[in-house]
């Protein structure tokens, strides 16, 4: 090479060294190349360049194995947290199970002394009884002994025998009267009770009968059960890793089988995808990884669509209007680009995009969430834009000025994405086949729209089919009709 050549023009040289045509086309064209478009194609045809060379050397014998050292103490240091949790796990479980042995044993001790207890008491009668019946045949023998003996013998002695038995009648007669009394008394009161419960009861018959009546009485008014509140979940930017988003699924039991069994999905948004997702090696994993990502999203985007239907289908069947119901239509006219206040249009814009259409679109466009827009920009359906924040695409024609539009969250992306299918000029036919399946009360599925999104893209009908493709390949139909868990169905008002 010559010496005091700018970069440029040793990065030309080195293209005509190689004899690397598409530059030497370029040249004889007299088209201007970028230093930024030289090396793309060196690279691409496999031209090492000066500067590459110091840098892979570099990455070859340091950055490559400091990260790996790196990977492999953060992963250490994920397992030692794990031991640590499951023997806190152990000793938690320990403690638990002792405490239970030792109420078990008290609880035990307890009843045995309960048992002992009432065995005793039912004992104490049985010993009353054998006391009475031996003192009692005792102190008869003890009478008829005296009486034998000494009644003839003594007058005293029959006297004292006499007045005995009268002090004894005596005390018996009153005894007796004392518990007559009392029964009588006890009687008297039970007779007042029952009149009391009686009366009572007679009340409260005439009160049901009067509630009865006041039922009959009343209209009916038929309500329509709101919307449960739904527990979301909403992970925040914490650059999450991969591994550790399949372990929080896994924790929750988020499996994409039972999503196609029951149709119904977990509510957690995600804001970003992990950085690392390109790194997994199956692609039936990062393809479900990348599904259980974007499915609750694009679900949550749907349902709130269909309440906004429900609600303008519901102030449709009014005859007269509040000023509150009047803001909220200005203001969805504003969001779907309605003119002149056309109430038609509103609803053949305001409908749901099917799910299996915008989980193909996402996979194709964001390459199920590996694309550099994906993971920096959260760009999930590669939209254009001319003007304001974009990611600027590394290759594309000088005739080309647009960017590709950037978002905070990947809700946004969502959002944007049906916002633009079902406003934009391009999409009126996808818009008009849908109100067709409305009105033929057919279910708006994928598969019978895909051939209206042939605009989407420069390639136009090749796009469709290999949406169809991604569609029945990865069995996306089974998420067509899935809903957020502890959601309501509302059914579409016939106007």
């Amino acid at each position: 090479m010559k010496k005091n050549l700018t970069y440029r023009d040793k990065l030309i040289e080195l293209a005509q060294i190689y004899k690397v045509r598409e530059i030497q086309e370029y040249i004889k064209n007299k088209k201007n190349l970028t230093t930024g478009q030289l090396e793309l194609i060196l690279r691409k045809n496999k031209i090492i360049i000066p500067k590459d060379f110091n840098t892979n050397f570099f990455k070859e014998n340091f950055t490559k194995p400091l990260s790996k050292v790196s990977k492999q103490i953060g992963n250490f240091k994920e397992e030692s947290s794990r031991t640590a949790s499951k023997v806190s796990r152990k000793i938690s479980y320990f403690k638990e199970d002792s405490s239970r042995s030792v109420s078990n044993f008290f609880i035990s001790l307890w009843k045995l002394v309960g048992k002992a207890g009432i065995g005793f008491l039912n004992v104490i009668p049985k010993l009353l009884l054998t006391y009475y019946s031996f003192f009692s045949q005792l102190l008869t023998d003890l009478f008829h002994g005296i009486y034998n003996q000494q009644i003839n013998k003594s007058k005293k002695a029959g006297q004292v025998i006499v007045a005995f038995f009268v002090i004894a009648g005596i005390l018996t007669i009153f005894v007796s009267g004392i518990s007559t009394f009392k029964n009588l008394d006890k009687a008297a009161n039970i007779k007042v009770v029952d009149k009391e419960i009686k009366q009572s009861k007679e009340v409260v018959k005439d009160a049901e009968t009067k509630k009865k009546n006041k039922k009959e009485v009343k209209k009916v008014n038929p309500k329509i059960k709101s919307k449960e509140k739904v527990t979301e979940v909403i992970l925040p930017d914490l650059n999450l890793k991969t591994q550790t988003v399949l372990n929080l699924f896994e924790d929750v039991n988020y499996d994409l089988n039972r999503v196609r069994y029951e149709k119904k999905v977990k509510p957690i948004y995600f804001t970003q995808f992990p950085k690392d997702l390109d790194e997994i090696q199956s692609v039936k994993l990062k393809k479900e990884t990348f599904i259980k990502i974007v499915l609750p999203l694009i679900v949550a985007e749907n349902e709130k669509i269909l309440d906004d239907r429900f609600k303008l289908n519901k102030i449709l069947s009014k005859k007269m209007t509040t000023d509150n119901e009047k803001q909220w239509l200005r203001q969805k006219f504003l969001e779907y680009k309605v003119k002149k206040g056309n109430v038609e249009e509103l609803k053949n814009r305001m409908d749901m995009i099917p799910v299996s259409i915008a989980l193909a679109q996402a996979a194709k466009e964001s390459g199920w969430g590996t694309s550099r827009f994906a993971l920096e920009g959260n760009a999930i359906f590669g939209q254009w834009t001319w003007s304001g924040q974009g990611i600027e695409p590394l290759l594309k024609d000088k005739s080309k000025s647009h960017k590709i539009l950037r978002f905070p969250i990947l809700r946004a992306s969502v959002k944007s994405y049906k916002n633009n299918l079902n406003t934009h000029k391009s999409y009126k036919d996808f818009r008009t086949k849908r109100r067709d399946l409305r009105e033929r009360n057919k279910k708006i599925s994928g598969l019978e729209l895909t051939k209206t999104l042939d605009n989407y893209a420069e390639t136009g009908n090749e796009y469709t089919k290999i949406l169809e493709q991604i569609i029945l390949q990865n069995k996306l139909m089974d998420f067509e009709f899935v809903r957020l868990e502890n959601s309501i169905e509302k059914q579409e008002l016939d106007l």
